[in-house]
């Protein structure tokens, strides 16, 4: 972290007690970042953004000494939320913006968490990198190829460290069971495939009243067209084409980052995916699907498929196949691993055995550590 000669100045005036009546805002958040604080912001404070980021990073406040000082979100409710939970952890509450923009022009912060809406996320990562902070940025990262591209080049060019929210590869039971991959013991894999069904599509969870006074609508659209101010559109976002694509870049996105991880697979040679709205048509006139199936070829010699059914919740399964025995992750928290199904000799157990957990650094802990060290983040 770099330490400016105000910084300097500053600590050698209160060493000799010159400035110690005279401490702006500004001031203190150059005194924290002098004692090699980390200073956070994050941009979107929805459910993503107070109850999986802001806690994620808080509990390592003490160990990794980092904190929380300003918060964005075009959303008055959602500003003050995250606020107020600020001063809760701190004893002081974040600053508050309205746009991105004022938020990483900040000097006194060093890097910023993005669990804004998928449209936005290139905008504020390329955003973020141009201002130099090391940035965690939810996925999925882009809709648009040329966005994608832009941004990727900009955190290359400021040589910043990125984090990106597939989290699932940072934890200690899927090192599991990429340590067990790697002996071999599944033999070749012919097959991998996740089911995630549900009873309804996850958009619907999130609509909410909202009223038109509360919200910033145009920094919401972004380069979306403009159009009337809907509450639907706003909270319900998830469901909407223009600003997501639905459960494969929401839902299989992790699933097939989680299956690199284990099987170290990198690009496919085809795929081809298919999806609608089939059960869930009502008002809300959703436009993502809530039934989809895509299919993936790895160079590697197998094949991958991903399917969501938002019409009934049944069947919901993520397994790898080899021709020695599968590991099976449909319960994500505890993996386990057989010779169910083997076509050769196999030296797994017949019955189902827990994978061995791998002590792995969580996400958070990981972008928190890297920004200490400057190495490439997990999920980079």
């Amino acid at each position: 972290m770099k330490r400016t000669a105000s910084r300097r100045s500053f600590l050698k005036a209160v060493s000799t007690g010159v400035a110690a009546l005279s401490i702006s805002a500004s001031s203190y958040a150059r005194i924290v970042g002098a004692n090699d604080r980390i200073s956070i912001g994050v941009i979107g404070c929805g459910r993503r953004g107070l109850y999986a980021h802001m806690p994620g990073l808080q509990k390592y406040s003490d160990s990794e000494n980092v904190e929380i000082t300003a918060v964005c979100d075009p959303w008055r409710t959602h500003r003050e939320e995250a606020a107020a939970k600020v001063n809760e952890w701190y004893g002081r509450p974040a600053r508050q913006f309205v746009t991105y923009r004022d938020l990483v022009a900040l000097d006194d912060i060093d890097a910023v968490m993005i669990a804004s809406c998928d449209h936005q996320h290139t905008t504020h990562l390329e955003a973020a990198a141009k201002a130099k902070k090391d940035t965690y940025c939810e996925k999925p990262l882009a809709m648009e190829l040329e966005n994608l591209k832009r941004a990727v080049d900009a955190v290359k060019a400021n040589k910043i460290v990125c984090q990106i929210g597939t989290q699932g590869r940072s934890r200690s039971v899927s090192t599991g069971c990429r340590e067990l991959f790697k002996t071999g013991a599944l033999g070749n894999v012919s097959r991998v495939e996740q089911r995630r069904n549900g009873i309804r599509p996850y958009w619907y969870t999130r609509l909410a009243d909202v009223k038109e006074r509360d919200v910033e609508w145009k920094e919401f659209l972004m380069d979306r067209p403009m159009r009337p101010f809907s509450a639907e559109q706003f909270t319900g976002w998830y469901g909407y084409r223009d600003f997501s694509a639905g459960p494969v870049p929401g839902f299989a996105s992790h699933f097939i980052d989680l299956m690199n991880y284990i099987v170290g697979s990198e690009f496919p040679t085809s795929v081809v995916a298919h999806g609608g709205v089939f059960t869930w048509k009502d008002e809300h006139e959703f436009t993502c699907p809530d039934q989809v199936e895509a299919t993936w070829i790895y160079p590697e010699g197998f094949m991958v498929s991903y399917t969501t059914n938002f019409g009934n919740s049944s069947g919901r399964i993520f397994r790898i196949y080899g021709d020695r025995g599968i590991i099976d992750l449909t319960d994500w928290n505890a993996p386990t691993v057989s010779r169910d199904g083997a076509i050769h000799q196999s030296d797994l157990s017949k019955e189902p055995r827990p994978v061995e957990p791998v002590e792995t650094p969580d996400h958070f802990l990981d972008w928190l550590q890297c920004i200490r060290c400057r190495k490439t983040c997990n999920a980079w």
